[in-house]
């Protein structure tokens, strides 16, 4: 049975996003304060509109300590926060959230984020920089909804991730290395970004398929890597494609998968929300992956 599409919420009302120039290393902190204050305009806008939990959200991402790149509050609403120092990183890696990500729920993922970031800074080798950034940048689907099983929300939001990593090369320059993290449905996001995006690295995490047969259909020059917890609930999930009334349902080989052809690291035994999590197997090898210690990952 195909689910049914999840409820929508009523329309949240928020400014439009501040129109800036391509941001430089020289103009961060510039576009940092003008989606902080756009990130309070939205607070107080969903607040009069009685939307405790948006203005909540979005009041968090107003404070001082808080780094945009981006933001827009209309709708599900959108975001990019980068955590370190972006502009002399050495290394940058790039977060992309699965289903159910919104900047109702955007604190979990932020908390991922913070992880990473809080792991790198302690394995950092004296004299490199590194870079965290949540991309929020694109309308998740719903778990349990249609969107989750086929590729149209993967396919709107590719062109767009595209660009974004493009704007960051605009910061750091072209030497830094930058990592994609992929998790869950946006393991599908970078399956269809991945050829032409501008990076180093493609991590898959919990993914249900990236809809190629294989890491080499992605047409990447990245190296593409693999991980599933052993208690992740995705490895139930068929990994096939067909055909339903026009559309494809499913995205193919499962990316673990010998014949995929992945480096499939160790993600221990957590589940499908716990890659990210203080202290884990999985965590420590994407540190590493970030790092460029390819020889100390530890293989599944």
């Amino acid at each position: 049975m195909v689910p049914l599409t999840a409820a929508v919420r009523p329309s949240i009302p928020a400014p439009a996003p501040v129109g800036l120039a391509p941001v430089t290393a020289s103009s961060l902190e510039e576009a940092y304060a003008a989606n902080r204050a756009n990130a309070e305009l939205a607070a107080g806008m969903a607040a009069a509109h009685g939307d405790r939990r948006r203005a909540a959200a979005d009041r968090a991402l107003a404070a001082p300590s808080r780094r945009l790149l981006s933001f827009d509050g209309r709708g599900s609403g959108r975001a990019a926060e980068v955590l370190g120092d972006l502009a002399h990183a050495d290394r940058v890696a790039v977060l992309v959230p699965g289903s159910d990500t919104s900047l109702d729920t955007y604190e979990r993922f932020h908390a991922a984020a913070t992880a990473l970031h809080r792991g790198l800074t302690r394995k950092t080798p004296d004299g490199t920089g590194t870079a965290v950034v949540a991309w929020l940048g694109y309308a998740t689907p719903a778990t349990v909804s249609t969107t989750a099983i086929t590729s149209g929300r993967a396919e709107e939001a590719a062109p767009d991730l595209r660009e974004f990593v493009r704007g960051l090369r605009g910061v750091t320059g072209p030497d830094p290395r930058i990592t994609l993290l992929c998790h869950s449905y946006g393991s599908v996001v970078c399956g269809r970004a991945a050829d032409g995006l501008d990076a180093d690295d493609l991590v898959l995490l919990g993914s249900p398929g990236t809809g190629a047969d294989s890491a080499a259909d992605l047409r990447t020059r990245a190296r593409v890597w693999a991980a599933r917890g052993g208690d992740d609930w995705v490895a139930e999930v068929p990994h096939a494609d067909v055909d339903l009334f026009g559309t494809t349902v499913g995205f193919g080989t499962d990316p673990v998968s010998p014949a995929f052809g992945a480096r499939v690291f160790a993600a221990g035994a957590g589940g499908h929300s716990d890659y990210f999590r203080q202290g884990s197997t999985c965590l420590a090898n994407l540190v590493r992956i970030v790092l460029g210690e390819t020889s100390e990952v530890t293989r599944a």
